[in-house]
């Protein structure tokens, strides 16, 4: 009989592990570095580590990056964009307006679709849903046939004007490209984000597009891998605002997954807090690459209706691509624990984006790492233990992260503890300053909250986060790194 429900999360570092014993309450946790680029051999990896028999699995939930990841990378799927003659450049016109007025170089995020792949295609429908004029099929074939063979093209968003409407303009187009090319991948935005801004509905249909092969064939792998070992039931995948659905729903609307892990982690964040009878919560998420924080008020994270994805100004409203979907209302406010140390040109130290990520990951894990991260100095500085760095099963290189940091203490004429402590307090002072603006951004005091710190280097630096702002509780829970 099938006895045990599982979760997994796949993050930037580790792939994490918890399972329940329906049957005793028994609750084990595991973690491993992460596999990419596929991570499916992790997920598998980390099962088999737990000892787990997939046949005796009641449930299957799992959150994931890859999603984000795509985006972040840049490696999606070739995508064209088919639009409303007219309208091509939508993309980059954008709102017509600067996240920073005061800064003459401000960069905006590239389209993932460049112009050359935007097509025009000859249709209109007025504001009040009715059809001027309809597509002209053999324009539209003939349009992506050249896409596909002379540009190579992989999937095709469709975003017309006014599809939030009347849908049929669209769903024409869509029913067209499937007879003609059955292999092609679609995404049309009466589907995706049927909203009355063209260019946010327009930048969400691409995004979709764009992450739709690799998303769909990583779960469809994920769970074909599963059913091999004997799993046949659903695969339920956590979303961005918090709720799961089958994996074969979401291999269709592969945006959903955006913030799949981090949505988990708030969830967890306002349960314990129930437990506690503390309903006021700032969660601080933080894993191996980013660092995450929510402002919780009663039994349920708050809901955005959208969000930023690929920010070039990592922390700056704005300077990112607009997604329209629910969301768990998170702000990303600092790296992680593989975050790498740095000195700009300036000589001042810095902490991050740059991640040694799980492969070769920080110096202390002994895999080849030589960077100095925020991990090797937690280390040093004593708040990781080197001989019980998860739950004993993986042993510290504390060597090697002496030397590493010292490397980095010597160009600032500093010693190792100085250095090591050095980037801690710069890490610290990030999240604090930016979970500040978050905070008040909200109209919120959080000294009228309690902290809660989880991630594998949450707890580590949660203290000092929670000091800065004046929050007179922490809590950390058990098993915080695979919370």
């Amino acid at each position: 009989m099938a006895r045990y429900s599982v979760g997994i999360d796949i993050g930037g570092t580790f792939t994490d592990l918890v399972c329940l014993n329906e049957e005793t309450g028994q609750v084990t946790n595991h973690k491993m570095p992460s596999t990419p680029p596929t991570f499916i051999e992790g997920v598998m990896e980390v099962l088999k580590k737990t000892g787990l028999d997939p046949k005796d699995m009641a449930t299957f939930r799992h959150g994931s990056t890859i999603a984000t990841n795509a985006i972040l990378e840049r490696k999606g799927a070739k995508t064209a964009l088919l639009t409303t003659k007219g309208f091509r450049d939508i993309l980059e016109m954008g709102r017509e307006q600067m996240y920073d007025i005061f800064d003459l170089k401000a960069q905006l995020p590239s389209p993932l679709v460049p112009r050359y792949l935007r097509k025009e295609v000859t249709e209109r429908v007025t504001r009040d849903g009715e059809i001027l004029y309809s597509c002209d099929e053999e324009e539209v074939v003939r349009i992506t046939q050249s896409l596909i063979e002379d540009e190579e093209v992989e999937a095709v968003a469709i975003s017309l004007l006014h599809s939030y409407k009347n849908s049929s303009p669209e769903t024409l187009l869509k029913e067209t490209l499937q007879k003609y090319f059955p292999n092609l991948t679609l995404s049309l935005s009466s589907e995706v984000a049927p909203v009355i801004n063209e260019y946010e509905r327009t930048s969400t249909t691409v995004a979709d597009c764009y992450m739709k092969p690799s998303v769909s064939r990583y779960l469809l792998d994920l769970k074909e891998s599963l059913e091999k070992e004997g799993y046949q039931r659903r695969m339920l995948v956590m979303l961005s605002e918090g709720g799961v659905m089958d994996s074969d729903w979401v291999r269709e609307h592969p945006i959903r997954l955006l913030e799949s892990g981090p949505a988990a982690g708030a969830l967890a964040a306002s349960f314990y807090g129930g437990l506690l009878g503390k309903p006021n919560l700032i969660s601080l998420d933080m894993g191996g690459t980013t660092a995450k924080t929510c402002v919780i008020e009663g039994p349920r994270p708050p809901i955005a209706n959208s969000m930023e994805v690929a920010r070039v100004n990592r922390f700056t409203k704005g300077s990112g691509l607009p997604i329209i979907m629910p969301v768990i209302d998170l702000m990303e406010i600092g790296s992680g624990g593989g975050s790498i140390a740095w000195i700009d040109n300036l000589g001042l130290l810095k902490v991050g984006p740059q991640s040694a990520g799980p492969n070769p990951g920080p110096a202390c894990y002994g895999l080849g790492g030589s960077a100095p991260t925020v991990t090797d100095a937690d280390l040093i500085l004593g708040y990781l233990n080197p001989e019980y760095f998860l739950g004993g099963r993986m042993d510290l290189d504390v060597q090697a992260a002496r030397i590493a940091v010292s490397e980095l203490g010597k160009l600032l004429n500093l010693t190792e503890t100085e250095a090591a402590w050095g980037i801690y307090r710069v890490v610290t002072e990030n999240m604090a300053s930016a979970a500040r603006i978050h905070i008040i951004e909200r109209n919120k005091d959080p000294r009228n909250y309690t902290f809660i710190a989880f991630g594998g280097a949450g707890p580590a630096h949660a203290v000092e986060v929670a000091r800065t702002l004046g929050v007179q509780q922490v809590i950390a829970p058990l098993g915080a790194g695979v919370t």
